[in-house]
Formats: structure tokens, C-alpha cells, sequence
């Protein structure tokens, strides 16, 4: 395919889904957002949809959807989907700042700009819409007794809203979108039962803290330059910290003897919660959203202004000089808050967490047999 071309191929869908540019000489008021704007929006169901598509491959969606899948659902499953998560988006990502393809510019009409200023070539959200619900299919078809062709359905609807909804907000191309697509295929075919092992080694081996982080640590500082500051790097330091956060939490638990083999056989048959169980679901959730949101707020202080004395830097000054990729001081604070505050969380999510839930007697009860 012609990538010249496409920007009017992607314009002609987003015509085809209510998304009309006004003439030049007229802008529309945007009130919420203090702005103006050049189309309207003819058709809000599409346009509600495609933004809850987009969000299912943000930073809201993996900070709420992995907590919630490790405390309410099942942490075997839930450790594996995260590594084959992170390891997908590294080489999405960095594939995307090697290439430096830009995204697509008029006659598209770009509804975020969040993003603009990363590259687009692939989409990493086409590969997170791949990623993650194909993988929560098959590390649980064969763990768990339900209709596996409704869940293929379910991801299949899953990874199509999140891929059209790039294209319906002018942020991809339909290249973009199809490369992301087939590299996270691909990459997945020997990923999927390689991960088995990796998770079974992480967990035994004593020196997997010391190897996670340093692994992760080399993986950032090497992470490729893109000749100009985008927020893909710091992206992709969260996603690397978290991982390594949560394994280190899974590890922990495993080496103090508090994760113990089921003797439940497998497959597992799924039964319905009673009230109670969905009473102490609710509870979790929410004092553990609550926990999560206060070790946020305080490693970030903490650790933005510890990084700052480190580098003999006023914190003032970082916070607010401006990002470039020049900024060698700038970048290498923000990457360090970052990795420090996503890996405090994620370690919190497994480890300190569980533990708060079963001195409040409110734990989910298969949550340290799940290996």
C-alpha cells in the first residue's frame, strides 16, 4: 500500500463515521476543552465508542484493569499477561521511535492530541488491542471450564473497537494499525508458551529481583533516540517498572512460603460470587484503588526530589524547564520518578496488598495457590 495515500483512505473513514471538517474560515467552540476546533462530530455514538476503544490501550486502562484482574481474578494468568504485555510494547515501542514515521496529517483530522507527538509506525495500541485479551484467552481455555468461542468473540470485538477507534481519532494510519497487528501475532506464537517457563523461572530463582532490574534498567537506558523528545520512552519505562514490580511482589511471595501449589484440579469450573464474595470484591477494589493512589502521590514526591539532590539539581527548576531530548538532567529525573513510583505500585499491588487483604479478612481465597 501506497503510505502516501492513506492519509485520504483514513480521512474517508472518519467521514464514514459522522466526522465532518468545516471549511476553512470556521471553527467550532469547544467549551470543555478551551479550544477551538475545525469539524463536528455528527454521529456521538460512534464517537463515545471509538474514545472508550482508545482507552483501552491507555495508561488509565492497564492501572486499572491489571490490579483489578491480580486481586479479583487470578494471579497465575494475571503474571503471565503482563510480561507478555511488557516484553510486546518494548519492541512496539521501540520499533516505533526507530522507524520515525509520522502520523497521518490532512486530510486527516487528529481528535487527540495527546499523542501527536509521538511516531506512528506501528500502532502499540493495535498491539496491546492483541496483546491482552488473546492472551487472557490462552493462558485460561485451558485453566478454566467456559464457552471459549465467546471469549475468541469477546477479543476479537475487544482488538477491532481499539483498532478502528485509532483510525476513527486520525492518530494511525490502516499501515500502522496492520503492522501492529501482525507484530504482536507473530511475536506472540513463541511468546505465549515461552512464557511458561520464564514465569516459573521468576519465581524460583533467587536472583530475579537483582536480574528484573537490572534487565529493565540497561532496557531503558538503551531504549532507541528518536532526535526529538516524545513521551514514548516514558511510556515505556512505566509499563517495564510495573512489570518488574509486580513479578518482584509474585517472587516475594513464593520465597517466604506464602504462595503454595493448589490442590484444586485443573480445569478450574467458574462459579458465580454470592453476595458476601461480591461485597469483599468491592471492598478490595476499592481500598486497594485507594492504596495505590496514595503510593503514587507519595514515592513520586519522594522520589522526584531524592532523584533531584542526587544530580545536584533544584526541583523547581526540572519541573519546570521544558522536555527536550537534550535535557539530559530533565529526562534522566522523570525516568527515574517513573520507574521508581510504577514499580513501588506494582510491587504494592502483589505483595503488600494481598496481605492487607487477609489481615482484614477480606482476601480473595486462591489469591497465593495461583502459581
Amino acid at each position: 500500500m501506497n503510505r502516501l495515500g492513506e492519509p485520504l483512505l483514513v480521512a474517508k473513514i472518519q467521514r464514514f463515521f459522522g466526522i465532518e471538517p468545516l471549511p476553512n474560515d470556521k471553527e467550532v467552540y469547544r467549551s470543555e476543552a478551551k479550544e477551538k476546533q475545525n469539524y463536528v462530530i455528527k454521529n456521538k455514538l460512534w464517537y463515545y465508542l471509538f474514545v472508550f476503544g482508545t482507552a483501552l490501550g491507555d495508561e488509565v486502562f492497564y492501572s486499572t484493569f491489571i490490579p483489578f484482574w491480580f486481586w479479583n481474578i487470578d494471579g497465575a494468568v494475571g503474571r503471565r499477561v503482563v510480561l507478555v504485555w511488557a516484553i510486546l510494547m518494548y519492541i512496539g515501542q521501540g520499533i516505533k521511535d526507530m522507524v520515525r514515521w509520522p502520523r497521518p496529517g490532512p486530510p486527516v483530522i487528529q481528535l487527540e492530541k495527546k499523542w501527536a507527538l509521538e511516531y506512528g509506525f506501528p500502532s502499540t495500541h493495535a498491539i496491546v488491542g492483541v496483546s491482552i485479551p488473546f492472551s487472557v484467552i490462552l493462558y485460561t481455555m485451558n485453566r478454566y471450564e467456559y464457552n471459549i468461542a465467546l471469549g475468541i468473540g469477546i477479543a476479537l470485538l475487544w482488538c477491532s473497537i481499539v483498532c478502528f477507534s485509532r483510525l476513527y481519532l486520525g492518530m494511525h494510519s490502516v499501515l500502522d494499525i496492520i503492522a501492529g497487528v501482525v507484530l504482536a501475532v507473530t511475536l506472540m506464537i513463541p511468546l505465549v508458551p515461552l512464557i511458561d517457563y520464564i514465569d516459573e523461572y521468576l519465581l524460583v530463582s533467587p536472583t530475579t529481583p537483582f536480574l528484573l532490574v537490572t534487565l529493565s534498567i540497561l532496557m531503558i537506558f538503551y531504549y532507541p533516540s528518536t532526535g526529538k523528545w516524545t513521551p514514548t520512552r516514558g511510556d515505556t519505562t512505566m509499563i517495564l517498572s510495573v512489570s518488574v514490580g509486580v513479578i518482584s511482589g509474585a517472587w516475594l511471595n513464593y520465597q517466604t512460603g506464602l504462595m503454595t501449589k493448589s490442590d484444586l484440579a485443573i480445569p478450574h469450573i467458574i462459579m458465580w460470587p454470592s453476595w458476601t464474595m461480591f461485597g469483599y470484591l468491592i471492598l478490595r477494589t476499592l481500598l486497594g484503588f485507594l492504596c495505590v493512589l496514595a503510593t503514587r502521590q507519595v514515592v513520586k514526591s519522594l522520589s522526584y526530589s531524592f532523584i533531584c539532590m542526587l544530580v545536584k539539581q533544584d526541583e523547581t527548576t526540572i519541573k519546570q524547564s521544558k522536555n527536550t531530548w537534550q535535557n539530559k538532567h530533565k529526562t534522566f529525573v522523570e525516568l527515574g520518578c517513573k520507574y521508581l513510583t510504577c514499580g513501588a505500585i506494582g510491587f504494592n499491588m502483589l505483595y503488600t496488598l494481598p496481605q492487607l487483604f487477609r489481615f482484614l479478612k477480606i482476601e480473595r481465597p486462591t489469591f497465593f495457590t495461583e502459581i
